[in-house]
C-alpha cells in the first residue's frame, strides 16, 4: 500500500477521533489504532505567604488541584504479557469471567487478550482473592499494564 494512502489514512483517524481503523485490499492490509491519551492533571504552585504580619486567603487561582492518581492497592499485580484489547468474559454479554471478591487459583482465566486476531488467556499465578480489577472491558492494553490485584 502507498504511504501517501497510509497518511491520509492516519489523518482519517486522528480527525475523526476513532480508536481504529482496518483496511483491507487484495493483497494489502493496514491497521492503525490510536489511542485517546489520559486526562491531563494541573496542578498551580501556591506563592510562598510574604513576611506581612497579614496573610491574604488564597484566591480560587491559587489552590492546587490534587493528583487523580492514588497509589495502587497492595497485592499481587497480574500485569498483561502483550499489548492488545483486553476482554473480561469469553463472549459479548456472558458473565465475566472473575470479580472482585472471588477467590482463584492458579490457572483460573481471568481474562482474554486479544493481540493480531488471536485470544490469548490470561490467568491467575497465585491463589487468593481478587481484590482490584484495573481494566474495562474491550479496553486497550499495553505491556506489563496491572489488570487485576490479587489479595494473597
Amino acid at each position: 500500500m502507498d504511504t501517501r494512502k497510509i497518511r491520509k489514512l492516519i489523518e482519517l483517524v486522528k480527525e475523526t477521533g476513532i480508536g481504529e481503523l482496518e483496511v483491507k485490499s487484495s493483497d494489502d492490509s493496514v491497521r492503525i489504532s490510536c489511542q485517546a491519551n489520559a486526562t491531563p492533571t494541573y496542578t498551580q504552585q501556591i506563592p510562598a505567604p510574604s513576611t506581612a504580619s497579614v496573610v491574604a486567603a488564597p484566591t480560587a487561582n491559587e489552590i492546587t488541584v490534587p493528583a487523580a492518581k492514588s497509589a495502587p492497592p497492595e497485592g499481587h499485580h497480574v500485569k498483561s504479557p502483550m499489548v492488545g484489547t483486553v476482554y473480561l468474559s469469553g463472549t459479548p454479554g456472558s458473565p465475566s469471567f472473575v470479580s472482585v471478591g472471588q477467590k482463584v487459583k492458579p490457572g483460573d482465566t481471568l481474562c482474554l487478550i486479544e493481540a493480531m486476531k488471536m485470544f490469548n488467556k490470561i490467568e491467575a499465578d497465585v491463589s487468593g482473592t481478587i481484590s482490584a480489577r484495573l481494566i474495562e472491558n474491550g479496553q486497550p492494553v499495553e505491556y506489563d499494564q496491572p489488570l487485576f490485584i490479587i489479595e494473597v
